[in-house]
């Protein structure tokens, strides 16, 4: 065939590709791979070529690309399909997903800076993502998209019950650190009373659900469905559900409606189709007043938004959309945010919008991670036991000369934000764990901490006492306005034992895991070798089934390290 034939081929080609994909109705979202773009009305003119690229999976696709002059638009025709079937329309191939920049603590001296304050977070999104990168796209996840606190408590751990009245209990551990053996470790763990599944209260639920254009780009609207199917088995008679939508507009596709009427709601569910803008602004206020509309102060209300996160109508920006679900959270409704999608995927706004309305964020990669979300722990999720959860650690310098907290850097309040009731913090459900880790510069070190200068004016005097450090616990019961206080002083030789239990063993595994992927400047000697061969010395029980997978991956980002 000569370049001319080649080209009237390339021409014909993506013509009848393009004609039977408008015919088999890929635009309604009827095609086995959905429209990724909500552009359908837009006018394809210029110039076509066609391409071979491999795909993730390692097999050829052939590409049809359209260049106008406002940009390019292009579908891919996959050797799977007879016909075409998987299109994009009028947006850029390249993956426009956004995650939070932060800057990761650094070593504070106790002399200068005694207290560490943050809000409680149970959210998990940072390691289902990187799950997704590594599994599924066969590459290391971003940097950025790290986050070590969620890594670490995507994992349940073997902490002690809360005893009496208290809905937390704290328990701590220390030993030497294992990727500095000059620091040690503490680990702080918080255990959340468990209620039996027929002491939950019943549920006022709203899932506000993002049907826009975007929701169909890698089977994200499929998602949704197949995660909300799980979760429907599990309503209770006494539960109640409600469904909003939105994309161009907004709409309330299913009234609060009994748990009991599952054919309805599975209707409802089955009925999602993805196309349009993105009128999130609208859905949510829309969501929040379904919600209201039927509050019962003794249901657990709250409204579940399921998004990729674009926003592109109305009130867009981050920080807009945050106060905005800010002013909603006194209302005595609660928020869930669930992450599906990819190619587009808005962390950084999924995270701040969960931190806002007193919430917790995960991501949803595979159904296996939707049976964990919905399924297993979802009771937990819906019944909060206790709200605006803060920690604070006070240092004593006599025995600690640095620290530094791991993760939860997006969390972190001033030390005068403890006492204050009206300062908002984070929830935990019925029988969630959370740990925080510190890396512990012990009294006596050589190596300078913070370089400030002596104070001119003050004298540090220190107060003799054995104790390393105190564990002070704030939180408000799920209805109330005035917080309780606990605390729990932790002495060296209280918290050290003579050998790490398998929590803390695991735990410290996947932390130097998040140092590695995210190529902390503190991450010293830290190894996959090490991690791994603690890690597996850990696994335990592992009836789910979580911590071998989490081997598997490590051992896979290892080789993808050595590229």
């Amino acid at each position: 065939m000569n370049k001319t034939s080649k080209e009237i081929f390339a021409l014909m080609s993506a013509f009848t590709s393009l004609m039977l994909a408008i015919s088999c109705g890929i635009v309604a979202g009827c095609s086995k791979k959905a429209l990724r773009n909500d552009y359908d009305s837009m006018i394809l003119s210029g110039e076509t070529r066609m391409e071979s690229a491999k795909s993730n999976d390692g097999s050829m696709r052939r590409r049809h690309s359209i260049t106008k002059s406002a940009g390019s638009a292009a579908f891919e025709v996959g050797e799977n399909y007879p016909y075409p079937s998987s299109v994009i329309v009028g947006v850029p191939v390249p993956a426009t997903e956004r995650y939070a920049e932060y800057m990761e603590n650094e070593f504070l001296d106790p002399k200068s800076s005694p207290l560490s304050t943050f809000s409680l977070d149970v959210d998990t999104s940072s390691y289902t993502l990187m799950r997704r990168a590594i599994a599924d796209e066969k590459q290391l996840p971003p940097r950025t998209s790290v986050r070590i606190e969620e890594f670490v408590n995507y994992f349940h751990y073997d902490y002690p019950e809360p005893q009496g009245d208290d809905p937390i209990a704290v328990d701590c551990e220390m030993t030497t650190c294992p990727w500095n053996t000059k620091h040690k470790l503490a680990r702080i763990g918080l255990q959340a009373k468990r209620l039996a599944k027929d002491k939950i209260p019943p549920c006022n639920l709203t899932f506000l659900i993002d049907v826009s254009g975007s929701m169909s780009w890698h089977g994200g609207i499929d998602m949704v469905k197949k995660s909300l199917a799980l979760l429907i088995g599990e309503l209770r008679e006494e539960d109640r559900v409600a469904i909003v939508t939105y994309a161009n507009g907004t709409e309330v596709r299913l009234p609060s409606t009994p748990g009991t009427e599952k054919g309805k709601i599975r209707n409802v569910i089955d009925s999602l189709m993805a196309s349009g803008g993105t009128y999130g602004e609208g859905g949510i206020q829309l969501a929040y007043e379904e919600a209201k509309k039927n509050f019962d102060k003794a249901r657990n209300n709250r409204v579940i938004l399921i998004t990729d996160g674009d926003f592109n109508i109305g009130i867009s920006s981050p920080k807009e959309l945050e106060d905005f679900i800010a002013k909603k959270r006194d209302t005595g409704v609660f928020l869930t945010v669930l992450g599906v999608g990819r190619g587009n995927y808005q962390d950084a706004t999924m995270k701040k919008l969960a931190n806002a309305g007193n919430g917790n964020y995960a991501y949803i990669d595979s159904l296996l991670e939707a049976k964990k979300v919905m399924m297993d722990e979802f009771g937990g999720t819906l019944q909060t036991v206790a709200k605006d959860v803060k920690i604070q650690i006070e240092f004593n310098p006599a025995k600690v000369s640095g620290y530094r907290l791991l993760g939860y850097e997006n969390r972190m309040l001033q030390a005068k934000d403890f006492n204050d009731d009206k300062k908002d913090a984070g929830e935990i459900g019925s029988g969630h764990t959370m740990t925080a880790l510190y890396e512990i510069v012990p009294a006596g070190a050589e190596e300078k901490v913070a370089d400030v200068a002596p104070l001119k004016y003050q004298k540090a005097e220190s107060v003799k006492s054995e104790e390393s450090f105190t564990v002070k616990l704030r939180w408000k019961k799920p209805d109330g306005d005035t917080s309780l206080l606990r605390e729990q002083a932790c002495t060296e030789e209280t918290i050290t034992r003579k050998e790490p239990s398998e929590s803390f063993r695991f735990a410290s595994a996947v932390a130097e895991f998040a140092l590695l992927l995210e190529d902390s400047k503190f991450k010293g000697d830290a190894s996959f070798d090490a991690l791994l061969s603690r890690a597996r010395s850990a696994k335990g029980k592992d009836d789910e089934g979580y911590r071998a997978e989490f081997i598997r991956l490590a051992e896979q980002a290892q080789i993808y390290s050595r590229r």
